[in-house]
């Protein structure tokens, strides 16, 4: 039996401490009433010879499916230090399983907050690149496997990544010829392209005067972050493959945190390349929204639809 096969369901649950027992019975028994789509948290590397309990996949299934879905890994941002676990992690899947979309929550291994605060890594090299590629490509392998169990189709197997997070699903688009899994001894089986890509006011180039300095340091390493060939090797303007999958990129002018002109020169290499995309930019909406209804501004939280009529034009509930 597998590791996925043994894997434990985790039911998230929250009953106001004033309820009185009865009603927190009722709640108990009605939950254990619903449709089997509840959260399940899978350890992506159990059953492997990587030491990365960590990393984890959290599944978020639509209900009522009569036919199978597309399906999305979610990449919280964080500057490759720390993950947004909310905006950018569980809301972003709820929001896609409520209409009708498997949703794949992906905590990749990035650097910390200990070893961002300290510099522990001029010691001990810790979590760096290529570590959160292999986490992605793990799961994008892990959910194809799964398809007929999980009920999505295998040729519709997309990611959505934001800040960080956008760097690391556009890396997958990428960089899908370059197998991070095979040297660990996975014996890779599916697919490691994905079909379609969702960068949200992404962290783009490592090289350019547009840089996001602290995912930088914090994806490279705090020596390796000086080494141009390193740089220049995972700046995405630089390595748009010819068959890169399609890109929903968005982003928003007046972001405060990762330079607006990052999305621009993602565009730029799209279209030189002739790869099917469609570009956003807003005006207003900073950086952070995911797929909030409070954060950002009215404006910019109109991605949400004009991902979901994109993603139902390719890629079809």
């Amino acid at each position: 039996m597998t590791g996925l096969e043994t894997m434990t369901v985790r039911r998230i649950m929250r009953h106001p401490l004033r309820h009185i027992p009865a009603a927190l019975l009722a709640a108990l028994t009605l939950f254990s009433m619903l449709p089997c789509h509840a959260q399940q948290r899978i350890r992506l590397w159990e059953g492997t010879g990587v030491k990365a309990k960590s990393v984890t996949l959290d599944t978020y299934l639509p209900e009522d499916r009569g036919h199978a879905t597309p399906a999305v890994i979610v990449c919280p941002g964080g500057s490759y230090c720390w993950h947004d676990r909310e905006t950018e992690g569980s809301e972003v899947a709820r929001w896609l399983q409520r209409n009708g979309i498997a949703a794949f929550v992906l905590n990749y291994r990035v650097q910390g907050i200990f070893q961002y605060v300290t510099h522990s890594r001029l010691i001990v090299p810790g979590r760096r690149h290529p570590m959160p590629m292999q986490d992605i490509q793990m799961a994008i392998h892990t959910v194809r496997q799964n398809a007929r169990r999980w009920n999505i189709r295998p040729d519709s197997v997309g990611a959505m990544g934001f800040s960080a997070g956008g760097h690391l699903v556009m890396s997958a688009a990428e960089f899908f010829h370059t197998d991070f899994l095979s040297p660990l001894g996975i014996s890779v089986t599916q697919s490691l392209r994905p079909d379609f890509v969702a960068p949200i006011y992404p962290v783009v180039t490592m090289s350019g005067k547009e840089t996001h300095k602290r995912s930088r340091r914090a994806l490279l390493g705090e020596l390796r972050k000086y080494r141009r060939s390193l740089r220049d090797s995972l700046s995405l303007e630089h390595h748009v493959p010819h068959d890169c999958p399609p890109v929903f990129l968005v982003n928003c002018k007046d972001d405060p945190v990762v330079d607006w002109r990052n999305s621009v020169l993602l565009d730029s290499a799209l279209t030189r390349h002739g790869i099917p995309h469609r570009y956003i930019q807003y005006r207003t909406g900073g950086h952070g929204f995911g797929a909030s209804d409070t954060k950002g501004t009215a404006e910019c939280r109109r991605w949400r639809e004009e991902f979901l009529t994109w993603a139902g034009k390719h890629h079809g509930k």
